[in-house]
């Protein structure tokens, strides 16, 4: 079977010169005689590549010395219960902003550690949105305001980024060098990979340095940020494979263009989509205009029959991926950075006929 246009939200597509050159590799990386995945994280083949990686991310995001750059382990998941673990210190709170199932996640973590309040919930509203920015008031005890900045599920985004006091914490798995931004703005940012970076496996930590040090004596060593800055995220074994993936992902961004580049492709394609639904009487967004997501486009069918047909017949025509979450139902068109353009022009000419068939 050929390649297919992959729609799912995560783990979702990768360049394909990223994977050639990933299979090139496969069994005799640069001479050594053996694959990257066997080689020993210390070595010379996988420094070089660990070095290559800090340093992609560093040019892209314009990163200062001040911000580490960390290659973790568990996920977005993990950072949900480590982030109020090492900033929230004594007689302080975590500020969550809830948009969402996966602001959501983040929110029942903090809680656990006892230390989560919930500045501004529009989590249940539809059409979905992001919290406007009148509608958030930091907490006077607060160690930070924590956003997710992309809502897979809803189909959100926020487009530009809440101005507080505190350190400002972003969840970005799912956008994540889709576009540029000013870093200097957060205090940290995590992502999991296997959406813009990477397959799964690595989570990558984005931390301005001083904030490692608020960290109290009582948690456990790995899940202090300090050790991974301390010893260059190779304290233990790290996923040596995604963070090699990663360091292709990112250097094929910067052969691209960079995120400048990128942004105005993502654009593109979201605007292609959105832009039929708003001229139909047969699909219907679910994401509110001014807060629509450039990586996940949302919309429903007048029926829950239609929206399975659909689903299925743009699967025999190589589009797959598509069934929205199972929490709302609906269909996703999960387009990040390298999702192509030829495949976006292929889902909105089968949109057209398919309303045209069944409308």
């Amino acid at each position: 079977m050929g390649r297919v246009y992959n729609f799912s939200a995560g783990p979702a597509i990768l360049p394909e010169e990223v994977l050639k050159e990933a299979q090139a590799e496969l069994l005799d990386y640069k001479g050594s005689g053996m694959s990257i995945m066997e080689s020993s994280h210390r070595g010379k083949e996988y420094d070089a590549i660990h070095t290559e990686a800090i340093a992609n991310v560093t040019k892209l995001l314009n990163l200062s010395d001040d911000y580490a750059v960390l290659f973790l382990q568990g996920g977005a998941s993990m950072q949900f219960a480590m982030i109020p673990m090492n900033l929230v210190q004594d007689g302080q709170v975590g500020d969550y902003t809830n948009s969402g199932a996966w602001a959501s996640k983040a929110i029942k973590e903090a809680k656990i550690q006892g230390c989560c309040n919930v500045v501004a919930d529009t989590s249940k509203e539809t059409p979905a949105r992001m919290p406007l920015p009148g509608e958030i008031k930091v907490s006077d005890n607060s160690a930070y305001l924590h956003i997710t900045s992309n809502e897979t599920i809803g189909g959100i985004q926020w487009k530009t980024f809440p101005e507080v006091s505190v350190p400002l914490v972003a969840d970005m798995s799912s956008d994540i060098l889709s576009r540029p931004m000013n870093v200097a703005q957060f205090g940290l940012i995590y992502a999991g990979a296997q959406k813009n970076l990477g397959p799964s496996g690595v989570t990558l930590v984005i931390m301005r340095k001083d904030l490692a040090e608020r960290v109290k004596d009582t948690v456990p060593t790995m899940l202090r940020y300090s050790t991974h800055i301390d010893n260059n995220s190779l304290y233990n074994t790290p996923p040596c494979f995604s963070i090699y993936i990663l360091a292709l992902a990112t250097r094929w961004l910067l052969a691209k263009g960079g995120l400048e580049a990128m942004e105005a492709q993502n654009r593109a394609k979201a605007a292609k989509i959105y832009d039929l639904i708003d001229s139909s009487d047969f699909f219907k967004g679910t994401a509110a205009p001014e807060f629509r997501s450039d990586m996940n486009v949302t919309f429903r069918l007048p029926t829950e029959e239609l929206e399975a047909q659909f689903i299925a017949e743009a699967g025999k025509q190589s589009m797959k991926g598509l069934k929205g979450h199972r929490s709302v139902g609906g269909v996703r068109a999960s387009i990040y950075n390298a999702f192509p353009p030829a495949g976006v022009d292929v889902l909105v000419d089968f949109m057209k006929d398919f309303a045209a068939k069944n409308g």
